[in-house]
């Protein structure tokens, strides 16, 4: 199906499908065995103009918006999960700027993000706040026209990496969620260290670490809107970012899947290819149904987002529930298919079911999706009852 893209959106998905088959599928199984960050990868990406997709081009990218960059994420991901995290791991950074970012924030960062020359991160989560956000204890202290941060946080993306993060401290602990303000902290930044990197299950091209603050002093103009709206920049953030994981699962479920029913069509047994037996052709009907199924959700909301619709909370949490839950069965099947073979680690499958985990869980947990999916739902009903 073309999702009636155009020939601009067709010319991105190829070119970020060249690069994958050409310089990812190599070495994902080296990436994945050491744990190595895909410095090159990146900087392949980069020439291109990929890792500015999303960015508009006043700041220096291509403004190809939610869809482009999910087009280009799904893509990296049909090879390399992994390597795809590390990639929507930039956006992901980068979005609390173009959601909540002044005009000159978005002119001093965008322009490096969008060329490669420089990767963000997003740093919210901590040991005590992963889905209560609002728990989080790091703090950010006024002293003049500085914050003063100390606290940590944990398995953050490109942490170590990246030259810009996005801090969320509490900067009145006494307002509970609504206490908590969004920094932009560069990497060079005296009092700020970091861990080391996270061994994992799945996605291990992609680094993890803890971030560490001691008495690091922040400019107060690196205040995403205003103090007091971390909450709330993080929440728009998400809801911008969620159909990226719902893509990166679409990709790492159409990976699966390919190498499945390949393997489908030439493994023989009692005298014919597997592919010919009805429980396997029910179980690549299901998968390859499930996947564009997802696709279709996760292209919609892109394009809501895209269009400038406010109010996709639902949509997004839908799209990366939806797509994620389906990645993990894909793969699980894929593995089934392959049987003893994919099982072991020289074939491919075995590396995407450890990597379609974590879709399930980081930028918020299947069961916050659902939550978040069900309040809305009630909220509309509610709503629909009083007319």
């Amino acid at each position: 199906m073309d999702y009636f893209l155009t020939e601009r959106q067709k010319a991105i998905r190829e070119l970020a499908r060249k690069i994958a088959v050409e310089k990812v599928r190599p070495v994902r199984a080296q990436l994945d065995e050491t744990s190595e960050f895909p410095r090159e990868i990146l900087s392949e990406l980069a020439k291109v103009g990929l890792c500015g997709i999303f960015i508009p081009e006043q700041y220096g990218g291509t403004g190809d918006g939610c869809l482009g960059l999910c087009l280009a994420v799904e893509e990296i991901a049909r090879v390399c999960a992994g390597v795809c995290t590390t990639f929507a791991a930039t956006a992901l950074g980068s979005m609390p700027i173009l959601v909540a970012g002044s005009g000159e924030q978005k002119q001093k960062y965008l322009p490096a993000i969008a060329s490669g020359k420089a990767l963000a991160a997003f740093g919210l989560t901590e040991a005590n706040a992963g889905s209560d956000a609002g728990a989080i204890e790091t703090t950010a202290v006024s002293d003049g026209d500085y914050y003063v941060l100390n606290g940590r946080k944990q398995w953050i993306t490109n942490a170590g990496e990246a030259q810009i993060y996005i801090i969320f401290a509490m900067t009145d602990k006494s307002r509970g969620s609504r206490g908590a303000s969004a920094i932009i902290v560069e990497g060079n930044t005296p009092g700020m260290t970091f861990g080391r990197t996270e061994n994992k299950m799945g996605i291990r091209a992609s680094l993890q670490r803890e971030i560490f603050f001691e008495d690091c002093r922040v400019p107060k103009s690196n205040v995403l809107g205003r103090e007091g709206m971390g909450f709330i920049v993080a929440m728009k953030t998400l809801d911008t970012t969620r159909p990226g994981i719902g893509a990166l699962s679409v990709g790492l479920a159409q990976g699966a899947y390919d190498e499945a029913i390949q393997h489908a069509r030439t493994r023989q047994q009692f005298g014919t290819s597997i592919a010919s037996f009805q429980a396997i052709q029910h179980m690549l009907a299901d998968m390859a149904t499930q996947i564009e199924a997802a696709r279709a959700l996760v292209f919609a909301t892109a394009r809501m987002i895209d269009a400038g619709i406010s109010g996709v909370s639902k949509e997004s949490a839908m799209a990366k529930v939806f797509a994620s839950d389906m990645a993990m069965r894909v793969t699980t099947d894929a593995v089934q298919i392959l049987g003893g073979y994919g099982y072991m680690k020289e074939y491919p499958v075995e590396k995407m079911m450890r990597d379609a985990k974590i879709t399930q869980i980081y930028e918020g947990t299947n069961q916050i999706q659902r939550n978040i999916i069900a309040r809305h739902l009630i909220k509309e009903s509610a709503g629909g009852a009083q007319e």
